[in-house]
């Protein structure tokens, strides 16, 4: 994600490294590079000479503390304007209303459905809402099954009016049933139109008229670049929505629709679409997106993805099994485990700063520990319980059954081992005192 715009801006930035100070000549000499980099993004021409304009103006009015180089500060205001261009304070979904209705917008094939099924999902579960899915896309064959075996498989409700060629007829007879069925989020998928299709621009026009939605989004494929804006731009002057919706944005390496988008419709940008699973959606915070972008990785959005699926319980339990050096690896698979349901290896890995630009060109399948897990499992439940009881005739027994080598079960056991004993040296504050006072005799490390 931005993977080129990141690396075009931070060889801009390498113009300043080593200059003493900021200068005209320097920051128009760094700019220059930076507005190429947003061109190549697919940032719209006048944004991009907005933006690098704006952040000129800020580095020369800066007066350069002794402490913070050039580069430093440069990278402190473009993170500045990137967020301010983005939107600047995230903008929660308007979930006001009796029930509260949302309806989708948006060019066919951009989405909808499936970020209408995503949605709803995280509704339920991250703002304990109960939703009903509402299928209007009456146009294009196989749009209301498809509705309906994703409510399936997330076990939300959908409805719809199979012989009924009416969308807003539809939606009418949607809102009296979830009002009278207890459900307080009506969730309107509707058909992928043209803004130029007058004929289907009227239909959703009335049908908003009809339901007063609380909400509209505008779902957009984000690797549409500067085409998505386009069409944003003209969908707002018919429909006027809340807030844009950015799909497959984990495969757009430029971002031009994520940079633009804000400054043209004057919208923000709500959501993100990170992938192809029900749980793939991210809410949108253009100063998390502007740290990641500026390769400072994104901490607090992997924070909260672990937090999701943190049990204290099952922590306190773990915690005092580390103490006592009893961590096994029924422990390490259960963790393991946690871990793959925080979402995609590579995406997790570049929320940590520094790590995006250092995995770049490395590839991280989403079975990278189907490896560990299977060697785990083809342990007796004896063995995950006292991994000291694993002697060679057991790894060779193990290699066997995971289809996998006595060396890759060794290195395994290795690394384990090697956890075990840090987990346990972290659990203990004399031993942490400890190491530290031994790290500050080192040659070399001062005080």
């Amino acid at each position: 994600m931005f993977e080129n715009l990141s690396e075009k801006l931070e060889r801009s930035f390498k113009v300043l490294k080593g200059q003493g100070q900021i200068t005209e000549i320097n920051v128009a000499e760094t700019l220059k590079e930076v507005r190429r980099s947003l061109l190549d993004a697919d940032v719209n021409f006048k944004i991009a000479k907005t933006f690098t304009e704006e952040v000129k103006r800020k580095a020369l009015g800066e007066n350069v503390l002794t402490s913070v180089s050039p580069g430093q500060l440069m990278v402190k205001i473009t993170h500045q304007e990137l967020t301010s261009l983005m939107g600047g304070e995230h903008t929660e979904v308007n979930l006001q209303g009796s029930p509260s209705v949302i309806l989708m917008s948006g060019l066919q094939g951009s989405g909808k459905t499936t970020f209408s099924g995503k949605l709803a999902n995280f509704l339920r579960n991250k703002r304990s809402r109960k939703p009903l899915l509402v299928a209007c896309d009456v146009y294009r064959p196989a749009a209301v099954d498809q509705l309906h075996v994703l409510g399936e498989q997330l076990d939300i409700e959908v409805f719809s009016d199979k012989g009924n060629q009416d969308p807003v007829d539809i939606a009418k007879q949607a809102l009296v049933h979830a009002k009278s069925n207890g459900f307080n989020t009506v969730i309107v998928d509707t058909a992928g139109r043209l803004a130029i299709d007058e004929q289907m621009m009227n239909e959703i026009e009335t049908l908003k008229k009809a339901i007063k939605p609380q909400e509209t989004l505008f779902v957009v494929d984000s690797m549409t670049g500067q085409d998505a804006v386009n069409t944003a731009k003209e969908f707002n002057e018919r429909l006027d929505f809340d807030g844009v919706v950015l799909t497959k944005l984990d495969g757009d390496t430029r971002g031009g629709a994520a940079l633009s988008i804000r400054s043209v419709v004057n919208k923000p940008i709500k959501f993100v679409g990170m992938g192809e699973k029900m749980d793939a959606l991210d809410v949108f915070y253009p100063k998390r997106m502007a740290d990641r972008i500026l390769g400072m990785g994104d901490i607090v959005s992997l924070v909260e993805r672990a937090q999701e699926q943190f049990d204290a319980e099952q922590a306190q339990k773990l915690q005092k099994k580390i103490a006592k050096n009893q961590f096994n690896f029924n422990d390490f698979l259960s963790q393991l485990q946690q871990i793959k349901k925080m979402g995609n290896i590579k995406d997790l890995v570049g929320m940590i700063p520094g790590m995006g630009k250092a995995m770049k060109n490395v590839d991280i399948d989403d079975d990278a520990f189907k490896g560990i897990e299977a060697i785990i499992q083809s342990m007796t439940n004896e063995e995950r319980e006292n991994p000291g009881l694993i002697n060679g005739s057991r790894r060779k027994r193990i290699a066997s059954g995971s289809g996998t080598t006595v060396q890759e079960v060794n290195r395994l056991i290795k690394q384990f081992d090697d956890t075990r004993k840090m987990m346990k040296m972290m659990s203990n504050k004399q031993s942490m005192a400890k190491m530290m006072r031994n790290l500050g005799k080192m040659p070399g490390m001062g005080n």
